[in-house]
C-alpha cells in the first residue's frame, strides 16, 4: 500500500460536490462517500482539515445579481457553508472517524467558534477539522479561505476537489484537445493563466509555499488515492 505523500492535508470541497447528481442541496449517498473517503485518509495516518463551501445552497456572488447587496449576499454564502459542514461532522461520525467543525463565523450553539490555536491542537489529537464560514469576510471565496487556513494550520498542501482530473490547457468538456498536465509550478500556472484557484487564494498558497493538487473527488476512495499520489492528478508546486 503507497504511503501518503503529506503528514497534515488541507482539503477543499466545494458544496456542488455534496449534492452529486442533483441540481442542488445534499445528496446523501455522495455525503456518506466523501465522509468515508475522508475518515480513510485519517486512517493513513493524515492529518486532515476540510474546507467546505456552500454553492449547493447559496452562492453569494449569484445572489448579488439579484439585488441583494454583496456583502449581505457573502453572509447567506457563508451560513451554507456552516450548513454542509454539520452535514459533513454528522456524516464523518457515522463513518467512524472523530470530528470538530470550527467555524469562523461565531455560532457557539451550534458549533466551535475557529481559531489557530484550536484548529491546530484539534488536529494534534487526532480529529478530522472541518472548517465553516469561509474566511469570515465578504468578497473572499472558499478557495482563498482554504489557503488561508492551509497556511494558518501548516498544512503540508491543498488537496482540491474537483469534477476533472487535473489542471488542463482548456476546458476539457468544450476541447478534447486539451493537455492535462502532470505537474506545474506556481509561475507556469500564472504565466498560462491556467485556473488553478482564484487569484486570491492562488496568491496566498504560492507566498506560503503550498502545494496545490487538483484531483476529482468523483469515485469511491479519489480522496485517499490523490493523498497517496494515485490516480490521475495536477501538483503544482512552489
Amino acid at each position: 500500500m503507497a504511503k501518503p505523500l503529506y503528514k497534515r492535508v488541507l482539503i477543499k470541497v466545494s458544496g456542488e460536490a455534496l449534492m452529486g447528481a442533483e441540481t442542488h442541496g445534499l445528496h446523501a449517498p455522495t455525503l456518506k462517500r466523501i465522509a468515508a473517503d475522508l475518515a480513510a485518509v485519517k486512517k493513513l495516518g493524515v492529518e486532515v482539515a476540510v474546507m467546505v463551501g456552500g454553492g449547493n445552497l447559496v452562492r453569494g456572488a449569484m445572489l448579488a445579481k439579484t439585488g441583494i447587496e454583496r456583502a449581505t449576499a457573502d453572509a447567506m454564502g457563508m451560513l451554507a457553508t456552516v450548513m454542509n459542514a454539520l452535514a459533513l461532522d454528522d456524516a464523518i461520525k457515522k463513518a467512524g472517524a472523530t470530528v470538530r467543525t470550527l467555524s469562523c463565523v461565531p455560532m457557539p450553539t451550534i458549533c466551535e467558534p475557529y481559531s489557530r490555536q484550536r484548529g491546530r491542537r484539534n488536529l494534534k489529537a487526532g480529529h478530522i477539522v472541518v472548517l465553516a464560514g469561509g474566511t469570515g469576510n465578504p468578497y473572499f471565496t472558499t478557495d482563498t479561505g482554504a489557503a488561508l487556513r492551509a497556511a494558518e494550520l501548516k498544512c503540508d498542501a491543498i488537496f482540491k476537489a474537483t469534477n476533472v482530473d487535473g489542471v488542463y490547457s482548456a476546458d476539457p468538456k468544450s476541447n478534447p484537445k486539451a493537455k492535462r498536465y502532470d505537474k506545474l509550478t506556481h509561475d507556469e500556472a500564472l504565466s498560462r493563466g491556467l485556473k488553478v484557484m482564484d487569484a486570491a487564494a492562488f496568491a496566498l498558497a504560492r507566498d506560503a509555499r503550498l502545494p496545490i493538487i487538483v484531483f476529482s473527488i468523483h469515485g469511491k476512495g479519489a480522496i485517499a488515492a490523490a493523498v497517496k499520489g494515485a490516480g490521475k492528478s495536477t501538483t503544482v508546486i512552489p
